[in-house]
């Protein structure tokens, strides 16, 4: 309930009650007027002159409120009225943005400024600060889900370390034991080599032993004959003439160890020896671009489907749609090749795609959209072409061909079985290329090793 004007102000001060007290008599009167009043010696209402102790007096809190109440409706209306021409504000200046009055709409600041009424104003201001609102809500969501996903990504990236360390670990393991296994042939062979030459040397040893026994007895037997008498030596000399026994060879030539056959390029021997243990795949697949869906070898060579969706961070460079992956490896410029085994997965996509394809949006893989692709699906082999091209093939394609010429152009898909060619696709590339991958079969697509040749350049 609202009071009039003059109900609401002080009979001493003539002002709005500030803090009023009400007195026994009824009456009521700012705090410091009564104060001012009683500081005279006479405790009496300065309006009926009634007489009233001090315990009389009692703050009207009821009154206060509405006084109060009042004060801030003055100050509202001050700030509605034009400061330099004490009008209402009945216009909003669509130049400067702000209220003015008639009077201001006719003066230099505002003249000839477009304007319109502050109610029409208003609802135009309130459309465009509910946008502004929207859009800043949306950031704030868009804000939060990010410090989310943030937070999986702090998580993930903690997983992916402790099992990348893990296998790091297991694949040098597997080269330790690679390398153990090249140290104790190759130090058996030098003990072997030891003992056969032991031996060679200990039956040279022998044969001299039995050499020198059989020369002491021809010289024991000619030292005998020299002792005789000329007559009994002559008769003697003919079966002793030719007493000079046969020995053994005494070629001892390559008797030593053969420490150069152990030691030259021992290294580049070993590393080459190990090699042909260790696979070089030309292509590898980019764990942190795979759908949920996919899962990937540990070797990051091949990746099949399965219905259950691990758990992923929301990170840009992964497809969310649909079940693909790309290879780590940009292609820019130069001839790049790589063969997959199909095998008897049913449902593929081969060949490569824009870097900049979307990720969170289900696209077709067509040239227009930035993929260059062979597909096989229903039993039936598919240039991904704009429409599909259907391909005709004498057999199923177990591996695939993939051949990349940036700077001529070209994507073609052989049959790595008899290299017939498939498809080839011309283009202009101006984009980064990444191998692409698509699959929604659990028998994996794998990406096959290529032999490596080792040659030697001489200066």
């Amino acid at each position: 309930m609202s009071l009039p004007e003059e109900d609401l102000i002080c009979p001493v001060c003539c002002e709005i009650f500030k803090d009023p007290v009400v007195l026994s008599c009824s009456h009521s009167f700012c705090r410091a007027c009564q104060e001012r009043c009683w500081d005279t010696g006479l405790r009496e209402c300065p309006v009926c002159r009634k007489k009233t102790s001090k315990s009389g007096c009692f703050p009207n809190l009821a009154l206060k409120n509405i006084c109060e109440a009042r004060r801030e409706m003055q100050e509202l209306e001050k700030t509605l009225l034009c400061p330099l021409h004490s009008e209402k504000f009945k216009l909003f200046c669509l130049e400067d943005m702000e209220p003015i009055c008639v009077v201001c709409q006719f003066s230099k600041v505002h003249k000839d400024h477009p304007c319109s009424p502050v109610e029409e104003a208003a609802l135009d201001c309130k459309d465009q600060l509910n946008d502004s609102l929207k859009s800043l809500q949306d950031k704030l969501d868009k804000l939060k889900s990010n410090h989310k996903t943030s937070g999986d990504m702090l998580q993930h990236i903690k997983e992916q370390a402790m099992e990348t360390q893990h296998l790091i670990r297991g694949m040098f393991e597997e080269l330790r034991q690679m390398l153990c296994r090249e140290e104790e042939a190759r130090l058996a062979a030098v003990k072997k080599e030891e003992e056969e030459k032991m031996a060679a040397v200990n039956r040279k040893l022998k044969e001299m032993e039995a050499d020198a026994l059989v020369l002491r007895e021809n010289i024991g037997v000619i030292r005998q004959l020299l002792k005789e008498n000329n007559m009994i030596m002559l008769k003697k000399f003919k079966n002793h003439q030719d007493s000079n026994p046969a020995l053994h060879s005494d070629n001892m030539c390559g008797i030593l160890i053969d420490v150069n056959n152990h030691l030259s390029n021992l290294k580049y021997r070993v590393w080459e020896n190990i090699l042909e243990h260790i696979d070089y795949t030309p292509v590898t697949l980019d764990p942190n671009t795979a759908h949920p869906c996919l899962f990937l070898s540990n070797d990051l060579t091949s990746c099949h489907y399965k219905d259950q969706m691990k758990r992923c961070p929301d990170n840009p460079e992964r497809f969310h749609m649909s079940a693909e992956v790309v290879g780590a490896a940009e292609i820019s410029s130069g001839s790049h090749l790589w063969i997959v085994h199909t095998g008897s997965n049913q449902d593929w996509l081969l060949g490569v795609a824009s870097s900049s394809v979307p990720k969170n949006a289900e696209v077709n893989a067509r040239p227009e959209n930035g993929f260059w692709t062979l597909c096989f699906r229903d039993g039936q082999v598919k240039a991904m072409t704009s429409p599909p091209t259907p391909l005709e093939t004498c057999r199923t394609l177990e591996r695939v061909k993939v051949q990349v010429d940036y700077d001529q152009g070209e994507v073609t898909f052989w049959d790595a079985d008899d290299d017939s060619l498939l498809h080839a696709y011309r283009h202009n590339f101006e984009e980064t290329l990444l191998p692409y991958f698509y699959t929604q079969s659990n028998q994996p697509l794998r990406i096959l090793p290529e032999r490596v040749r080792v040659t030697v350049l001489r200066p």
